[in-house]
């Protein structure tokens, strides 16, 4: 963890939403043939990541990430450098399954201290229901257990602040290249100022094609010691193809194949809570009339037992 420079952004709390996991497939020879020199008892080819929502990069502040896998399985602690649009993943093959550890390191200008994550290995089809584990079966037997997240960076540096915000627009952006509004979040929350850059948490995406430059310079000195003018560093916002902003907590407005994770989901699963909910509150009904008849009949035989002595 490289020492703070400069002061802490008070009251100001920024989001990055990242997915992890696994996705295994078994061994066949048509669709997934086993290759020469693996083992006569692994059964499945996995693959363990992070990556950024709809696959943008997040090297900007993540840096590196260690995997600590089964000690029987070579070299399993291994360190994965971050590289830009890539997520930081490990291949692997084997038959059994086990709970890998995942430990981020972020980038120095954050001066955040590593954290880490925990997550099962599942190489066979897994669901709450027979009709979950049926549908894995029946795509090929590929079996995707993933996790959305989201980083929070709780009163960031300014230099580390600066970095998180340089993909969201402005709030005097009001139309992009396409025509399109830019309903940009840069998922920071501050409780003083609407207007300050990143304040928005909106996360939903827009159509892709907009894209804007940020320069953020790097300070320099001459021979004799004193400053120049800094050179420009541009950095050219573009949008993924589910209209996800580089650099911003945004997420996916619908579903695509490989992007499980999106508005769309996020409105299904706060139908599935809702459904619950109406599901409880009738048992919970059920239950108090069942109990009010209870209460009745015990208040009957008591009376009938007075009269009885």
């Amino acid at each position: 963890m490289a020492p703070p420079t400069g002061k802490r952004v008070k009251g100001v709390q920024i989001f990055r939403p990242f997915v992890y996991g696994t996705t295994a497939r078994p061994f066949d020879e048509k669709t997934n043939p086993k290759p020469a020199g693996i083992p006569d008892d692994h059964t499945h080819s996995w693959t363990v990541f992070i990556k950024g929502i709809d696959d943008v990069d997040i090297t900007y502040w993540l840096r590196r990430v260690q995997f600590k896998l089964h000690e029987s399985i070579p070299n399993h602690v291994r360190m994965v450098e971050g590289v830009k649009g890539q997520p930081f993943q490990i291949h692997e093959t084997g038959w059994g399954e086990f709970e890998i550890t995942m430990k981020l390191y972020y980038v120095p200008e954050s001066s955040e201290k590593p954290q880490t994550l925990y997550h099962h290995l599942r190489l066979h089809p897994f669901g709450r229901t027979e009709e979950e584990k049926e549908a894995m079966r029946l795509n090929g037997g590929e079996v995707i257990s993933w996790v959305y997240e989201e980083q929070i960076f709780n009163e960031p540096y300014e230099p580390f602040y600066d970095i998180l915000i340089s993909g969201a627009l402005p709030p005097s952006a009001s139309t992009l290249k396409d025509g399109s509004g830019s309903g940009a979040g840069s998922g920071a929350a501050t409780p003083t100022s609407a207007n300050t850059p990143g304040a928005s948490s909106n996360k939903g995406g827009n159509k892709k094609g907009h894209e804007r430059s940020h320069s953020r310079a790097s300070v320099s000195t001459n021979k004799d010691g004193k400053n120049y003018e800094p050179k420009e560093e541009p950095f050219v916002i573009q949008r993924s193809e589910g209209g996800v902003l580089e650099r911003s907590a945004m997420i996916p407005l619908v579903n695509r194949p490989g992007q499980p994770f999106s508005r769309e989901t996020e409105q299904l699963e706060i139908q599935k809570l809702k459904e619950a909910k109406l599901k409880v509150d009738e048992m919970k009904k059920q239950m108090m009339e069942e109990l009010e008849k209870k209460q009745k009949r015990l208040e009957a035989l008591k009376a009938e037992s007075a009269k009885a002595t």
